[in-house]
């Protein structure tokens, strides 16, 4: 992992700027275009505001599309919330060259009599979007088929349709879909106003908890951008990301975990929030997304020992775990320490993306494979008894002469 709490001490030490090439080690999604190994150029930054970091790491940015690629980018980036981010596109690292965008439709559909609809739009936690595909009335069964499946890899139970023969007769004449008799004249006509559907248009629907239809409808989004070319005349789409939650709810443990990492200070003015409405406090964290990935992301750290303390609280950690886990960060902000943050970016991905490569694996020497194997020496492999033992590894499991590491 990058060295957050140790470039913090280093803040707090006097050390007010921090630049490091790190090489990081990380338990990534190594399906997602990923590695285990990768660099990052690390900084970090004593005495500058969330807005003074994002505007030196932007004219970095810009400084290097401009010496190698001769590319000028815009200036200034633009920047969107978390929150309108997920509304409008579906992900926190949106691609911009797609002009398409998701509709929010839930309030229209809460006493429609299709249950799908209605269920989701009366639950908690529940969202219901419309995408609009221009010309999408000429779209195949097949291919409605297909986009069906493709959903489905992000959790979506289903791709609920309607293609719009003639706009002027919303009904059964003019509207072409299943549902369409499952909803009243009302809903029908807030789906047509909010999406700008015209004659000929295609509007496909995601029903589900927030986070399936973001995903599902966002990645489709950037999959019917690209192939039926609804994109913009601009080669490069950077976007700042900004505010985004403090905290996220993890159902299954019943407990808040933090967004970014524990460390990230609230914005101003949330930090009452912190215990009493955690999942509505807000951090100063900020993402760039460059035409739909992720090429850095940093925030502005907790300098007050109180304030991080309440932050572990809301996590669930205990002041006896706290003290044990980070009681030299807790100490050493008991000293004064100077406001501060950063960022780091991918170096990896940056070059990829800059060279037009299809996989960060063709800018880095020894790639590992999607197992995380390195297919030149073939590790992780073997090791036998005389190796474990110089390293001091008890096995669980006695073997006879061998382990195999690398599988199980």
């Amino acid at each position: 992992q990058s060295p957050q709490l140790f470039k913090q001490l280093l803040m707090v030490a006097g050390f007010d700027r921090y630049y490091q090439i790190v090489k990081c080690f990380r338990d990534e999604d190594l399906r997602a275009d990923r590695q285990p190994e990768f660099t990052q150029i690390d900084i970090e930054t004593s005495f500058m505001a969330e807005g003074e970091i994002v505007t030196l790491m932007e004219k970095l940015i810009r400084a290097v599309f401009r010496e190698v690629l001769a590319v000028e980018l815009p200036n200034p980036f633009p920047r969107l919330s978390y929150g309108e981010a997920m509304d409008r596109y579906g992900s926190d690292k949106p691609d911009l060259r797609v002009t398409l965008e998701l509709v929010e439709v839930t309030d229209a559909l809460k006493d429609v009599s299709f249950k799908v609809f209605a269920g989701v739009a009366n639950s908690a936690g529940g969202r219901i979007a419309a995408l609009r595909v221009p010309g999408g009335a000429t779209l195949t069964r097949g291919e409605i088929d297909a986009y069906t499946q493709f959903v489905g890899i992000y959790g979506a139970r289903g791709l609920a349709y309607i293609k719009v023969n003639d706009v002027t007769q919303l009904n059964e004449t003019g509207l072409q879909s299943p549902i369409v008799k499952n909803l009243h004249a009302v809903a029908l006509q807030t789906i047509v106003e909010r999406t700008g559907a015209q004659s000929g248009d295609l509007i496909f629907f995601g029903a589900d908890k927030s986070k399936v239809v973001n995903d599902a409808l966002g990645a489709l989004r950037v999959k019917i951008g690209h192939e039926k070319g609804f994109l913009n005349a601009n080669p490069w789409e950077p976007v700042w990301i900004v505010d985004f939650p403090m905290f996220d709810f993890d159902a299954a443990e019943r407990r808040w975990s933090a967004c970014h990492h524990p460390f990230t200070s609230p914005k101003d003015g949330h930090l009452d929030r912190l215990q009493s409405d955690p999942g509505n406090c807000l951090a100063k964290a900020y993402d760039l997304a460059l035409n739909g990935s992720e090429l850095g992301g940093g925030s502005v750290r907790i300098h007050q020992a109180e304030v991080q303390e309440k932050v572990f609280k809301v996590l669930g950690i205990s002041d006896e775990e706290a003290q044990l886990k980070f009681g030299f960060l807790l100490d050493a902000l008991k000293y004064g320490a100077p406001p501060h943050g950063g960022l780091a970016f991918g170096l990896d991905r940056i070059v990829a993306m800059m060279a037009g490569a299809e996989s960060i694996r063709d800018v880095i020497a020894f790639p590992k494979t999607q197992r995380a194997q390195c297919l030149l020496t073939d590790a992780p492999n073997s090791v036998d008894e005389k190796q474990l033992r110089e390293l001091h590894i008890r096995l669980r499991q006695k073997v006879d002469t061998q382990v195999e590491v690398g599988k199980g």
